[in-house]
């Protein structure tokens, strides 16, 4: 019989920003921020985060507001699209020195960004009525915006500028993989086998919270082998039920790379999504970045092509999937 789940496992967040693992020279500037705040008596400086998503951009935003001792609220881009629901976000806070967080604040409207940097220099809302179309000024308590953004062209200049410290976040290495992992597992109170973090890591395109899903999937299969530990055998199974490859590629990624293999020839993005009944974006945002960041992959002007190493990677999957079959 599987054993039980253990209960509300604790949360998987570092205590302080000394106990961040990677991202050294991003932890590094908002130390420097946070001393300059102490030292002059001041808000922290709004601060924008830039990078791919899943690299702990929330987690260092939680953590900032954690060494100020302040008020922490989250909000995300998407949900604050309206003036109303943006003012009532920028209301939330009852103390200065507050921290505000919003999340892909790429998605909020021109006319949200507009009022979201008056708010940030100014302090101050402008408040418009609908029964006699009055408008009224209210006043904001001193707050500090960490704000979060995968795509920083679709902010407003005025917006960009008001950012007075600004934090490029790189993936992480394996090393630095297997340092989180071991952390976050000790904090979930697991145990797993040493040799299953670097082949965890390995597959996780320097994201955290990739590694983080495929430890947790491999967990799943080991509880419903009645199993205490983590083991490799495991995490072969884990890998085989969620068809990934050595690189951590799916069976999208696996079709992708066939469809381009028998074209011969460079195919246009709207072909490849037809081919594979998906949304062009979907395969140029999630698809496609993958494939990139593994070199597999070359998109130009006339279309898609395979690597040198994307063909012999095809091929190595290829000759692994006949030996097994064999």
């Amino acid at each position: 019989m599987p054993l039980p789940e253990p209960p509300n496992p604790p949360p998987c967040t570092p205590p302080t920003l000394n106990h961040v693992v990677g991202q050294a020279q991003v932890v590094a500037k908002l130390k420097v921020a946070l001393e300059a705040s102490f030292a002059d008596s001041k808000p922290f400086p709004h601060t924008l985060l830039l990078g791919p998503p899943g690299l702990g951009k929330t987690t260092l935003a939680n953590l900032v507001a954690t060494e100020l001792a302040a008020e922490f609220h989250e909000g995300l881009g998407q949900t604050l699209s309206k003036p109303a629901a943006l003012n009532g976000f920028l209301l939330k806070p009852a103390q200065d020195k507050a921290v505000l967080f919003i999340d892909e604040i790429h998605e909020l409207s021109p006319l949200c960004q507009t009022s979201l940097y008056s708010a940030m220099e100014e302090g101050f809302l402008f408040l418009r009525s609908h029964s006699n179309d009055s408008i009224t000024k209210l006043n904001t308590v001193r707050f500090t915006l960490i704000a979060a953004t995968t795509d920083p062209q679709r902010l407003l200049p005025p917006l960009r500028d008001r950012f007075r410290v600004t934090c490029e976040m790189q993936p992480y290495s394996v090393e630095e993989l297997v340092a989180i992992l071991r952390q976050r597992i000790r904090q979930l109170a697991w145990t797993i086998d040493e040799a299953c973090l670097i082949p965890i890591a390995q597959r996780s395109f320097g994201t955290p919270r990739l590694a983080l899903r495929l430890a947790e999937s491999a967990h799943r299969t080991a509880r419903s082998e009645g199993s205490p530990a983590i083991l490799c055998e495991h995490l072969e199974r884990t890998l085989a039920l969620e068809q990934l490859d050595e690189l951590g590629l799916g069976p999208d990624e696996a079709r992708y790379l066939s469809i381009l293999l028998e074209a011969q020839s460079p195919m246009r993005l709207g072909v490849l999504a037809s081919k594979m009944r998906v949304a062009p974006q979907t395969v140029a945002k999630v698809i496609e970045e993958r494939l990139v960041a593994c070199d597999l992959i070359e998109r130009g002007q006339q279309g898609r092509i395979l690597t040198a190493k994307g063909i012999e990677h095809i091929r190595q999957q290829r000759l692994a999937q006949e030996a097994r079959h064999a």
